[in-house]
């Protein structure tokens, strides 16, 4: 028992992994659709590949989605629609005119009488509402078939039959045409277009139902393929027809393969497969990026990020529909991982992503190629995340190429753009919309896993923050070493492409521990005392090692990133403290060089070991009386050149040809500030 739990103890960040590998492994296989995987990649417009396909069952031809979607028009266009009658309407209209008449009507006025005039109208009011009148224009065509629901009877009629209350003007004017009733025309008109109501109305929900339930009587097949039937040639373009039988056996194939048989067999493969591209991402941390393989919150990052996008993809694919899978952004994954990593690594991870989404969307090939490029396209077109425009910029650009290669695919399958579904573009929009809510992703991620972003990094640069105001109040020659530092480290990490970023903010906090004496350190000293020379070296040597251990307090306190805090603790490495060793060994002879070297560790990326260097050469240069290009050439190759035999970079992911680039601009810088400049004249 005491062997097992030494080993569980030995191997926790192992056994981590592997639990996370099983758990990513049966998430993504749950999320994956519960049904096989068709054999043949089928491209509309392009030849088949493959040997002639037989088909391997009898199987029915399906109809596609435009056929379909045209005969629903059909239906829609063909069906006949229901009114209903209010028996009610046609005696209150002739009630209301009636009284109206009686109101109005003078016998001096008109030559007809009243009588005459009630008779006239009662044949207009008979003759319009024999089949019925209509108050509400309908989109439907004059002749089409109409049923009138009278109660429980239905009547058949003709649109064009039912009586428009716009033109009863027009049908009074016909019924008085007789020069003998003319007079009496105009009153009449104005009296019936007061009191005439609409009795019929569409009955809105008959109709739909029985529309809907038309349209689901509509028969999805329109054929079957015989089993053993030859479907498709070698070399024969697939489109049309073929296109369509292909697409049928696809549907049979994998709604068939998954049964309970050989449910075992598929799971068994899709645990492979996905198993497979989980490893792929372990050994390529592993061997490229060991610094992220040993720790496991940034492993746990990758994967949960791998994992989110495919829920996202499967939820919208399975919930919303298929044809908004373009709406998901995906570019935030390697965007994300961009800013926190590095692009290569982004890259990868979201390759292997959609490598796992192929399973999930339609027109894999499509999707797969579309995506690819789009995430190149990120990689290589943001290049600083902080500086809002390029997201903005980046964020156009993916969508232009979401644009670009959607209507390439469109047009090879097709051959024309008849028929494209512009909506598709307006996906490619939302999606790029969608990409830049990476912003507020990096910062919630950054409070969850405890890791820090480029974004992160410029607001720790800002020399105005609570801590470094601090640092130039209690230390100013302290501050502005540091800042030198900044600037050297910088110019030397762009020069070998390290995070220029990232090593200017952790040379500006690397000496913060020294605000805890400030005065005992040389640069912060407004006369030539030295305090640490009236005690002895051994005690000085402990206050000087301490700053790099009150750093690190100092910036937990702050809650400073781990990033920016082994900076902290590497810029230094495991050197002496040479002056006060050497100060030792003149007094006693003999010396523990452990009292007088640094903890460590030594610096274990490119960054810090830059740090290292342009930290030792600036405050070395201080002690230079009358520099010259010579000479400051000369203790440039010294400091570095001992740092290097002692063995402070050999954890560093840095190469000798680095070193020398880094030499080369460390030269450079300081010639530039210790150059000799003109004696003006007083």
């Amino acid at each position: 028992m005491k062997k097992i739990f030494s080993f569980l103890t030995e191997h926790q960040s192992l056994i981590y992994k592997i639990f996370l590998f099983v758990m990513s492994t049966v998430l993504i296989i749950y999320l994956l659709p519960k049904g096989g995987q068709f054999k043949y990649d089928i491209q509309k417009g392009k030849p088949w590949q493959y040997e002639n396909l037989y088909a391997p069952f009898s199987f029915t031809i399906k109809k596609d989605k435009a056929t379909l979607d045209k005969e629903e028009t059909s239906i829609r266009e063909t069906s006949i629609p229901y009114f209903d009658v209010d028996k009610s309407v046609v005696a209150d209209s002739k009630q209301d005119f009636t009284v109206l008449l009686d109101q109005i009507y003078n016998d001096t006025l008109f030559k007809v009488s009243k009588v005459e005039t009630v008779r006239i109208a009662d044949r207009i009011f008979n003759d319009i509402y024999k089949i019925g009148v209509i108050e509400k224009i309908y989109n439907y065509k004059p002749d089409r078939l109409i049923y009138i629901k009278n109660d429980r009877e239905f009547a058949e009629a003709t649109y064009n039959q039912l009586f428009n209350i716009l033109e009863i003007s027009k049908k009074v004017k016909a019924e008085v045409s007789n020069d003998v009733y003319k007079d009496i025309g105009p009153l009449l008109s104005k009296l019936m277009a007061r009191s005439v109501k609409g009795n019929i109305v569409l009955d809105t929900k008959l109709t739909e139902e029985t529309v809907a339930s038309e349209i689901a009587n509509i028969n999805p097949n329109r054929g079957v393929i015989e089993k053993g039937a030859r479907i498709v040639a070698k070399g024969e373009v697939v489109e049309g027809e073929k296109f369509q039988i292909l697409n049928s056996l696809k549907d049979e194939y994998q709604s068939q393969i998954w049964n309970q048989s050989n449910y075992y067999w598929l799971l068994i493969g899709y645990s492979l497969l996905v198993s497979l591209v989980f490893l792929m991402l372990i050994l390529f941390l592993r061997k490229y990026r060991p610094e992220i393989f040993v720790n496991n919150t940034k492993v746990t990052f990758i994967f949960f990020n791998v994992v989110l996008m495919v829920l996202l993809t499967t939820i919208v694919v399975k919930e919303i529909g298929a044809a908004y899978v373009y709406v998901v952004p995906l570019c935030i994954l390697p965007l994300i991982l961009k800013a926190f990593f590095d692009p290569r690594l982004g890259l990868f991870v979201h390759v292997l992503t959609i490598l796992l989404l192929g399973f999930v969307v339609p027109n894999s090939f499509e999707f797969m190629f579309l995506q690819i490029i789009a995430g190149i396209v990120t990689i290589l077109t943001v290049s600083e995340l902080y500086r809002r425009a390029n997201l903005f910029i980046s964020v156009g650009q993916i969508t232009l190429v979401y644009i670009i290669g959607y209507f390439a695919f469109f047009i090879i399958q097709e051959g024309n753009i008849e028929g494209m579904e512009w909506t598709t573009f307006g996906y490619f929009i939302l999606c790029g919309l969608a990409t830049l809510f990476a912003h507020p992703l990096i910062y919630f991620y950054e409070k969850i896993f405890g890791l820090v972003s480029d974004v992160s990094l410029l607001e720790l640069s800002d020399t105005n923050s609570k801590l470094l105001k601090e640092l130039a109040n209690k230390a100013p020659g302290t501050f502005h070493h540091s800042l030198n530092v900044a600037n050297l480290a910088e110019a030397a990490a762009n020069e070998i492409g390290a995070n220029a970023m990232l090593i200017r903010v952790g040379a500006l906090y690397h000496d913060i521990g020294k605000m805890s004496n400030p005065t005992l350190f040389t640069e912060n000293q407004v006369n030539s005392v030295n305090t640490l020379n009236e005690i002895e070296p051994k005690e000085s040597a402990a206050i000087i090692i301490d700053h790099v251990i009150n750093g690190i307090e100092i910036a937990r306190k702050y809650k400073l990133p781990d990033r920016v805090i082994d900076f902290i603790r590497t810029h230094h490495g495991t050197s002496l403290v040479y002056y006060f060793y050497k100060k030792e060994l003149e007094l006693n002879g003999e010396v523990n060089e452990i009292d007088f070297r640094y903890p460590g560790p030594t610096p274990f990326s490119k960054e810090t070991a830059i740090l290292m260097m342009a930290d030792s050469v600036e405050a070395a240069s201080k002690s230079l009386k009358e520099p010259t290009s010579s000479k400051i050439d000369a203790f440039v190759e010294k400091i570095i050149d001992a740092q290097l035999s002692q063995g402070q970079f050999l954890n560093a992911n840095i190469t000798l040809k680095e070193i020398q680039l880094i030499k080369k601009v460390l030269k450079k810088k300081l010639n530039n500030i210790y150059h000799l400049r003109v004696e003006y004249p007083e």
